[in-house]
């Protein structure tokens, strides 16, 4: 009886401890998926990243910064498992798409591409199968790189010089004609943006670059570009393709963009990567209109450019991502 007394009571007591822990788990599992269920949005920091003096920043600790990011993000501690995770093996061309509209002075920056493109030969991809591109030779030569077409080295192309497809594709108030090097040559985009304030946008940043896609962006600038930004990345070949964004805050203009405005250059120092591009966008236009009003010249509101796209791209019409901070899972490092 005493046996059977001791067990007992020590399973009653076992069974609080398992409530108790029970409870706790369950709260922790709770917590991990409530997370889980928010669009994870990584933002890195180097605040010695540009050397005293320099525009540039260093290359070594470019790399070091994406390394970080990327393991936080992926939650891989090895660059080359954490690249895998992300880069599919039905992946064999890797599209990095850049942005050098605004001149070599804000344009995504030639350490982060290189860094980007040496990670991806490690996890396993070509490098012929990796294409750097832009809008144009001009844009494209912005960013540092040369336009080059060897199948055996990593390739450079103008969206201009590859071609548009010749029937448009259309979503809402956009209505275009799609590069070829989207919709035929790459499996995969990795959007790599330059954070910037735009004239008419507001903000130019993930949603925004999709512009240097098309063979008449002009067309798609009415209203501040809205609702044209979300439409645009509606497209089928926009919302499956563009599966992962590196976005590039390691310097930007706060106001007088897209193009160079020197005086209006600030150096943030981050990365901001994730895969929901709107929520992306939505932390770009939080880092702008902070500096903004630090800096005296007032919110995007004020200004009467707020990127209302941004929104636009959230709504259940289009469900492209989520512009609510609840629903934004931070990961700042």
């Amino acid at each position: 009886m005493k046996n059977r007394r001791e067990f007992l009571k020590g399973a009653a007591t076992g069974a609080v401890l398992l409530s108790s822990g029970g409870k706790l788990a369950m709260a922790a599992r709770a917590a991990e998926s409530a997370s889980a269920a928010k669009s994870k949005v990584v933002i890195a920091r180097d605040p010695q990243l540009h050397p005293s003096g320099s525009t540039q920043p260093d290359e070594k600790r470019v790399q070091a910064l994406l390394d970080r990011a990327m393991a936080s993000y992926t939650g891989k501690e090895k660059p080359v498992d954490a690249w895998k995770s992300i880069v599919r093996p039905t992946d064999k061309v890797i599209g990095l798409k850049v942005n050098g509209l605004g001149s070599k002075g804000i344009a995504t920056h030639y350490a982060l591409i290189m860094a980007v493109a040496e990670r991806l030969q490690q996890a396993g991809v070509k490098p012929g199968n990796i294409v750097v591109w832009e809008q144009n030779q001009r844009f494209l030569e912005a960013c540092g790189v040369t336009v080059s077409t060897d199948p055996n080295k990593i390739r450079c192309i103008p969206a201009d010089s590859f071609g548009y497809e010749d029937q448009e594709s259309s979503f809402g108030s956009a209505k275009i004609r799609v590069s070829k090097l989207l919709t035929r040559e790459c499996d995969m985009i990795i959007n790599m943006p330059i954070l910037k304030d735009h004239m008419m946008a507001g903000v130019t940043f993930a949603m925004k670059n999709m512009y240097g896609t098309v063979d008449r962006p002009m067309n798609l600038h009415a209203n501040n570009c809205n609702p044209a930004v979300a439409d645009l990345n509606c497209i089928p070949v926009y919302r499956n393709k563009i599966r992962f964004v590196i976005g590039d805050a390691m310097s930007s203009v706060y106001e007088g963009g897209p193009r160079f405005s020197p005086e209006r250059l600030w150096y943030p120092n981050a990365l901001i990567i994730g895969e929901d591009r709107v929520a992306l966008d939505t932390i770009a236009w939080e880092w702008l209109d902070k500096k903004r009003v630090e800096a005296g010249v007032g919110t995007l509101k004020a200004a009467g450019r707020e990127p209302l796209y941004i929104a636009a791209a959230a709504a259940a019409e289009r469900n492209l991502g989520t512009n609510d901070p609840s629903k934004i899972h931070r990961v700042e490092i």
